[in-house]
This record gives C-alpha cells, sequence and structure tokens, in this order.
C-alpha cells in the first residue's frame, strides 16, 4: 500500500467514530451492537439480532442505512410469505416494440443494500431457504437467470427470544452461515431515562450521511489487508478446536458441550477481528479484538448437551471458560 493509497484509507477510517455518534443522535445506549452490525458489514457477512420487543431493533438498522446513504428493505416474516414475496417473481407485460407479451422479472425486496429480515423464525423453512441462499450466492436464480444482488448486502435478520409458539427455529446448519448473533440487552436506567426524555416530544435529529455505499465497498477491502500475526492466527486456531468436547483442553466444555464450531467459526474470528480493529482505527489485530468477538461468533456455533440446558448453561458460559482455558 503506497503512501497516497494510506491516505486515503485513513481518512474513510477516520469517519467510522462519526458514523457511530450519527447513529448515536437516534439509538442511545446499545453500543456493543452497534459496532458488531457494523463490524458484520465491513466484514462483507449477516448478522443474527435477538432481543425482546421494544429494544429498537428496526429503528437500529433504519438509522444506520440512513447514515450510509444505502438503500433500506424491511421484510415481515410471517407463516405464509413465499420465496416469491422476498425474491421477486415474472410479471406478463406488453413489448411495446414487437406488440407481443413477454415475461419480466420484477424484483423483491431483497435487492436492498441493506434488508432486514424481521423474526425469520416466523416463515417456513423454504422461505427462510430463499433469503439464506441469498446470503451464501449474493444473487438471486428466477427462470434459469441469475440476478446479482447489490453491492454491498448486508442482511440483519432479528429473532424474538420470548414467544417461540409457531415459529420455525433456524437449523444449526443455516444458523452457522450467520457471520454474528447479537444479543440485545435491555438498556442501562439511566439509558432508559434518556430514551424516555428523547423520544416523546416533537424533536427529531436529522442525520447527516457519512459514507457511501463505494466508500463502504473501500473500507471492505481495507479491512481483509489488515495485519494479523501469524501467533494470533494460532490463538484463534486453538480457540476454536477447544470449543469441541473430544480433545478439548477445558473439563467445563467437555462436561456440557454436544458439538463445537467448525472451520467457518475461525475464519469469522480472523476476519471480524480486522474489522473491529478498522472500526477503532487500527491496522492491526491485537488479542482484545480476538475475545470480544468470541462470543458473538462461537455462540450460534456451539451445542450443550440436555444436562447442560437442563441446569442452566448458556453458550456464553462455555465460551468465557475458553476464554480462560486458552492461553
Amino acid at each position: 500500500m503506497d503512501s497516497t493509497d494510506l491516505t486515503h484509507y485513513k481518512a474513510l477510517v477516520a469517519k467510522l467514530p462519526q458514523l457511530q455518534k450519527e447513529i448515536g443522535k437516534v439509538i442511545i445506549g446499545q453500543k456493543e451492537a452497534i459496532s458488531e452490525v457494523l463490524i458484520s458489514l465491513l466484514a462483507g457477512g449477516h448478522c443474527l439480532l435477538e432481543g425482546v420487543p421494544g429494544l429498537a431493533k428496526t429503528l437500529m438498522v433504519k438509522t444506520m442505512s440512513d447514515a450510509l446513504a444505502m438503500r433500506f428493505k424491511r421484510i415481515q416474516f410471517t407463516p405464509d410469505l413465499m420465496p416469491g414475496d422476498i425474491v421477486g417473481t415474472e410479471i406478463l407485460e406488453d413489448d411495446h416494440e414487437t406488440g407481443h407479451k413477454v415475461f419480466v422479472f420484477n424484483r423483491g425486496p431483497l435487492f436492498a443494500n441493506i434488508v432486514l429480515a424481521d423474526e425469520i423464525n416466523r416463515t417456513p423453512p423454504k422461505t427462510q431457504a430463499a433469503m439464506l441462499e441469498a446470503m451464501q450466492e449474493y444473487k438471486v436464480t428466477y427462470g434459469g437467470n441469475d440476478y446479482a444482488l447489490p453491492k454491498p448486502f448486508l442482511i440483519i435478520a432479528t429473532q424474538n427470544p420470548i414467544e417461540q409458539a409457531g415459529t420455525y427455529p433456524l437449523p444449526e446448519a443455516q444458523l452457522d452461515r450467520f457471520l454474528l448473533y447479537i444479543k440485545l440487552s435491555y438498556p442501562s436506567e439511566r439509558e432508559e431515562l434518556d430514551v424516555l426524555k428523547s423520544t416523546t416530544g416533537t424533536a427529531r435529529p436529522e442525520l447527516q450521511t457519512i459514507l457511501s455505499d463505494e466508500e463502504i465497498l473501500q473500507l471492505q477491502t481495507l479491512t481483509r489487508q489488515v495485519h494479523i500475526s501469524d501467533e494470533l492466527i494460532d490463538y484463534i486456531n486453538r480457540l476454536v478446536r477447544a470449543s469441541r468436547p473430544d480433545g478439548s483442553p477445558s473439563a467445563f466444555v467437555k462436561q456440557w458441550g454436544e458439538w463445537g464450531a467448525g472451520p467457518r467459526a475461525g475464519q469469522a474470528l480472523v476476519l471480524c477481528s480486522k474489522a473491529r480493529a478498522v472500526l477503532n482505527e487500527r491496522f492491526s489485530v491485537i488479542p482484545d479484538d480476538i475475545q470480544a468477538l468470541a462470543y458473538p461468533i462461537l455462540r450460534h456455533r456451539i451445542a450443550l448437551n440436555f444436562r447442560a440446558e437442563a441446569e442452566g448453561i448458556t453458550t456464553d458460559q462455555v465460551i468465557a471458560e475458553l476464554i480462560k482455558t486458552v492461553k
């Protein structure tokens, strides 16, 4: 990277704190969740957002898209939603030049830069599979033709952890397609008080556009160029392998684990650690990046046994033990 490129990238990276500040005009608190969504965007992946109703999940995603000047679409997943409702469908139109009728592909709401898949676990597996295929391939196939999705492309799926009646939980193999599994917590007392004061009046903050879609693509390229030492890659490899009960150095994992994370978890940890470094205006990964991201990367890639569920053991507890055990 020459000096001109370095100066350009430093100027881009310097806009990321401005972006977080701009989002903070609307979203009070949830700084960790906002950072993790931005890490997913910089890494070029997708994320699953879990939280009880009323924690401003939709508003957070919409605010981020406004500050990025990216096209935003929200899809409310329901039990009767079909793949064509999100992907698009062919419609019959008149060709004014020939006078014949032709089929034209009418793009669905999936063709946006940021797509909020609200309550993805409320729709049947057939529709879930159509969404997950687009996430993996970055294209839609219809009638034998491929239609590329816009870039950058980020899917943020949400699910409600409380009400599970009438839902279709995502299988573990499909959960693995999400780069990060982000859990939203309740705001602190001070933050909740600020929410009550700021959202019940007439004032509405005006958002400025901080980054364009082209600049986001440049930052995604930069993210992959961030330096990570061989020692830290070895640490990530040992951390992921230690999550597997067979041969794990952690007695806690052996006692409560059913199966552990696969190689994709290691790839996600390397890439997201680089993205976190960029978000913090660094060009090199440090151990804190890995340990902070171990939770959203591993929590949906580790399965616990029946005894663990009966005892109330969580995957986050397992990850905490892994970080203690693997030096």
